[in-house]
């Protein structure tokens, strides 16, 4: 009966060393598996696009001075008018032409300074401004604008509110293709990638689309928009 005893425990014993090893086993062979299975790589694609405008907003300033307040608004309005007919004249529509109010200085007015040297007690700057969605128009209507400089207006452009914009309002329409462009740039630089460390691309992992960014083409053009996006796209690499 003893002798029974000893040899189930030994029995018991063998089984639970070889319970023990098989699931070291599994537990090692999982682990592999995971280990493998978490293997990945994450690339970048690229998407860039250039798109011409398709709005323009053109603020037209022109300065006046004048020593009698009645002449100045006369002057005002005289310029106006035929800055808004040379406009209309050459295409453009008269709801795309607004007339901002006249900013006026008084110069004995002002608290600082001496007057002694000034020779007009008024002046002034109006802005006329052109918001038009033919671009190429209005384009050509500003390198022909200088001409009414002969008829006494002077036009000032070298400030920040008189400068030109363009914009680009068309990117909910070339978002689709410019993702998909930039997700299959990814794709095949993950591809070259598990090709080069002898893998498999398996399936993607995650995904995050880059925000959309338009800038001028170049300082020069900025009626061209460049539109960039970025994808990163993390891929599954089996062996």
């Amino acid at each position: 009966m003893h002798n029974m005893s000893k040899a189930t425990a030994m029995i018991l014993g063998i089984c639970t060393i070889i319970g023990l090893l098989g699931l070291g086993y599994l537990l090692k062979t999982a682990a592999l598996e995971y280990k493998q299975f978490e293997r990945s790589v994450t690339v970048k694609g690229l998407s860039e696009r250039e798109y011409p405008a398709d709005i323009v907003i053109w603020p037209i300033q022109f300065a006046f001075a004048e020593n009698d307040l009645t002449k100045l608004y006369a002057l005002v309005d005289s310029s106006s008018v035929k800055i808004q007919n040379f406009l209309q004249d050459k295409g453009i529509d008269a709801s795309e032409i607004t007339l901002g109010s006249p900013a006026i200085t008084d110069k004995s007015a002002q608290q600082y300074g001496s007057d002694n040297n000034v020779r007009f007690r008024y002046t002034g700057v109006q802005t006329i401004t052109v918001y038009s969605k033919n671009v190429e128009n209005v384009r050509q209507v500003m390198s022909a604008l200088s001409g009414l400089g002969k008829e006494g207006i002077v036009f000032t452009g070298d400030n920040y509110q008189a400068q030109v914009e363009y914009i680009f309002t068309q990117l909910n329409d070339v978002k689709p293709a410019m993702i998909e462009e930039a997700t299959n740039k990814a794709r095949e630089v993950a591809e070259k990638f598990a090709s080069d460390s002898h893998s498999r691309l398996g399936k993607i992992k995650q995904a995050s689309q880059g925000q959309f960014s338009i800038s001028h083409r170049d300082k020069n053009n900025p009626h061209i928009k460049s539109v960039r996006v970025v994808s990163t796209v993390e891929y599954y690499l089996a062996d």
